[in-house]
């Protein structure tokens, strides 16, 4: 920036400052943020999502977007309870059970006849 207005700087300077270990107003923000979603997550038994994460944080008063959210978690390396499809069980098979015996021997080619196959599984 002061390139622009005819004030020469130095490398060394700008790689001088980095060493000692800047941070700037953006890392800053998004530190304290982080710092804030994560105590609100908690607070919310550690299951919330990106989406009602971000809804808390609008209702406590913390000024951030949905995005912005999404990306403090993927930061912090929390995220929300995922449930899956439930699977309802009916039967419980038996693997030592008889099989039925194999009556066509495998060959699902066209019959030669009619009503020569009836096949079903139930």
């Amino acid at each position: 920036m002061l390139n622009l207005h005819g004030m020469p700087i130095a490398p060394s300077t700008y790689y001088a400052r980095r060493a000692q270990g800047f941070v700037s107003a953006a890392d800053y923000h998004d530190a304290c943020m982080a710092n804030r979603l994560y105590d609100l997550w908690v607070a919310n038994r550690r299951v919330y999502g990106a989406e009602k994460l971000w809804i808390a944080a609008l209702g406590a008063g913390i000024p951030v977007g949905r995005d912005q959210v999404a990306r403090l978690m993927g930061v912090l390396g929390i995220e929300g309870v995922r449930r899956g499809k439930h699977k309802t069980v009916t039967t419980a098979s038996d693997p030592k059970a008889v099989r039925h015996p194999d009556l066509i021997k495998r060959d699902w080619g066209a019959p030669t006849r009619p009503d020569q196959w009836w096949v079903a599984d139930f």
